[in-house]
């Protein structure tokens, strides 16, 4: 089979490898279709290593056709259309994943653009609605609104009756997401995203990319119990908390992670997988939330996608069709 290879963060390499077999527990899938995440380029450049076990290979997410199933496996046969969130080896011809992390294709989701999903889905699902308890007629601010995950996070808080407020770097992604749902959008170039929360009141629950760039910002838009869950640190590590602020507040400040979770088990990529099959994927499947896909590229252009992904350029989701 062939696979992926990081040879330098810019370089590439569509290589012959050795091929998988499920281990039991496990199903092999055909790859039709990779997602792309920014975990990607940060491994690529050797800033992000796997969990322990993991591949070596990059790709959290993936559609395709199963291949074979491993011993222990009674929940899928050879054969089926699915979808799979994983800890590495996407970016290949073949994964082996385990049972728990495979979910099944939503009805009327095209097979390839499937990719880009179980990532974004249980990114946003574990966080706005197992984590930071996100219900209906609260305020969720978004930080890139218009990435992957913000536009699948607009949908699925407007789905659940709450109101949505993003950040982004220009005029068409703004209107782009007004189109998604969002009532307040803030332009991060000339605008201030706290004044303009606290005039709706203040956040109920903040998604954030940024890290420690927002984090003192963040404190001040949140409103009183409100919660700031930090997904990623685009914006540096290290940030100073003024504690004073989140007492007042009663608020919480939650740092989150998928990828490294247990399969199964509490707060599992197990569970979360199953909270999405159950919970989100019928609201897919009627078309009240829809994949967003900005760019489908060949395998062999794994580079290309990842400068789009991180020139910003793009839209939604980028996904690698094999």
């Amino acid at each position: 089979m062939h696979a992926i290879i990081a040879e330098a963060p810019e370089v590439l390499a569509w290589r012959e490898v050795a091929d998988l077999q499920p281990a039991p527990g496990e199903v092999l899938i055909r790859v039709a279709a990779a997602g792309v995440n920014r975990a990607d380029l940060l491994q690529a450049a050797g800033l992000y290593p796997p969990p322990p076990g993991a591949s070596d290979t990059l790709g959290l997410e993936v559609s395709g056709v199963i291949a074979a199933v491993g011993d222990e496996v009674s929940d899928w046969t050879i054969g089926q259309q699915v979808c799979a969130l994983l800890a590495g080896g996407g970016y290949a011809e073949y994964v082996a994943v385990p049972a728990p992390q495979v979910l099944p294709i939503p009805t009327g989701v095209d097979l390839v653009d499937a990719a880009g999903l179980p990532e974004v889905a249980c990114t946003v699902w574990s966080n706005l609605v197992l984590t930071a308890g996100l219900s209906e007629g609260q305020l969720l601010l978004v930080h890139g609104g218009a990435s992957g995950v913000g536009s699948h996070a607009i949908q699925v808080a407007r789905q659940l009756g709450a109101w949505v407020a993003v950040t982004a770097g220009s005029e068409a992604k703004l209107a782009f997401c007004r189109e998604l749902g969002a009532e307040i959008t803030v332009n991060y170039h000339d605008e201030d995203f706290v004044a303009r929360v606290r005039e709706a009141g203040g956040a109920d629950v903040i998604l954030d990319i940024m890290g420690a760039a927002y984090l003192d910002r963040n404190v001040d838009a949140l409103a009183s119990d409100g919660r700031l869950v930090v997904i990623g640190m685009q914006g540096g590590v290290k940030g100073e908390l003024n504690l004073g602020k989140l007492i007042s507040k009663r608020a919480r400040v939650i740092g989150t992670a998928l990828r490294g979770r247990p399969v199964e088990g509490p707060h599992s990529k197990g569970a979360v997988v199953a909270a999405v099959t159950s919970e989100l994927w019928p609201m897919l499947g009627d078309g009240r939330i829809k994949p967003v896909i900005g760019a489908r590229l060949p395998i062999t252009q794994a580079a290309e996608a990842h400068r789009m992904l991180s020139s910003g350029e793009v839209t939604g989701k980028v996904v690698l069709t094999v």
